[in-house]
């Protein structure tokens, strides 16, 4: 990894790949529950109390439920949206 000073590249420093990469970490779980909200989001007209089915009930609950997975956010399993 390098960063650019005045034109010139040059190499970080452990700590600075450290800071990088702990940043990175910090950032993913609030990336997950934003892509699991934006697929909440998408199926919210299937859950409308006059269309909502028990597959649909049972894929939303399934996305609220993302967080408490044994391995998030680094290994998410995305449930399957109903057809």
């Amino acid at each position: 990894m390098i960063k650019i000073v005045n034109g010139v590249e040059i190499a970080l420093s452990d700590d600075e790949k450290a800071e990088i990469l702990q940043a990175e970490i910090d950032i993913l779980p609030m990336a997950k529950r934003l892509e699991r909200d934006s697929l909440l989001a998408a199926s919210d007209v299937h859950a409308l109390a006059d269309k909502i089915t028990d597959e649909w009930r049972v894929y939303r609950q399934a996305l609220r439920d993302v967080p408490a997975q044994a391995g998030f956010p680094a290994n998410v399993t995305w449930p399957t949206e109903p057809s």
